[in-house]
């Protein structure tokens, strides 16, 4: 209507979607995988972004795509009452792996910025807040991620590796790579990164090969499992 005008986000979250799942070998995107009648991992993924919103908060959801998931931009629509959504389709000339879906979605961000992925889904007992939890922590310590412990060597090869350690009865990382080829020494992973405003510019480093990771030194919030849904098995 004239006049009037769409309200300024309190947090901003990039959800990429422009991947190609090849390793879940289905004929449809591996996020619209049914988990339970009704719900998909997609859904699953933004449970706690859905309890940012029911908190109060503006949530402005940055998707990014490629041509080849209009399902799940369709699949999508469905949460236009509850955020502020954007969609981009991902620009091929700003690399086509995470880091460049990451960049394509920046420039329309306003406020913190989360990074929640479509194929990752957090889950125990405190996982309904635990985004709003990691968003708060940001802002105080600059960065924060949503991780769980794991040992498997195999695990920390497929994920956002991290080394955690107590300092000052805070649990923060003192190493993070992603998906290294050598992962002794890491005894975790990420499965939510949570940026400041003044820093999400570097979110990008988080996921790019040769890159100073940004999240040494973030604050860690523990959650009892992450799941990853890039092969059909889950």
């Amino acid at each position: 209507m004239p006049g009037s005008s769409v309200p300024t986000p309190d947090v901003s979250i990039i959800l990429p979607c422009a991947g190609f799942g090849t390793r879940f070998r289905a004929p449809y995107s591996k996020e619209l995988h049914c988990l339970a009648p009704g719900v998909t991992v997609l859904d699953r993924s933004l449970e706690s972004a859905v309890e940012l919103a029911k908190s109060g908060l503006t949530v402005r959801l940055v998707v990014v795509f490629g041509t080849h998931k209009l399902d799940t931009v369709g699949y999508l629509t469905r949460y236009a009452d509850i955020f502020q959504l954007v969609f981009v389709h991902q620009d091929q000339s700003l690399a086509p792996d995470l880091d460049g879906a990451i960049r394509c979605a920046l420039p329309l961000t306003r406020g913190p910025v989360a990074l929640v992925l479509p194929d990752i889904v957090v889950t125990g007992a405190s996982s309904s807040d635990v985004l709003l939890t990691a968003l708060q922590r940001a802002g105080a310590a600059g960065w924060s991620v949503v991780a769980t412990e794991e040992r498997d060597p195999d695990t920390l090869r497929r994920m956002g590796a991290l080394a955690l350690a107590e300092r000052d009865g805070v649990l923060t990382v003192g190493a993070a790579v992603d998906k290294p080829a050598d992962p002794s020494g890491f005894n975790a992973f990420w499965g939510m990164v949570a940026a400041a405003e003044e820093e999400a510019h570097r979110l990008p480093d988080v996921v790019r090969k040769g890159a100073d990771s940004p999240l040494v030194g973030a604050v860690a919030v523990l959650v009892e499992d992450i799941a990853n849904y890039n092969t059909a098995a889950g």
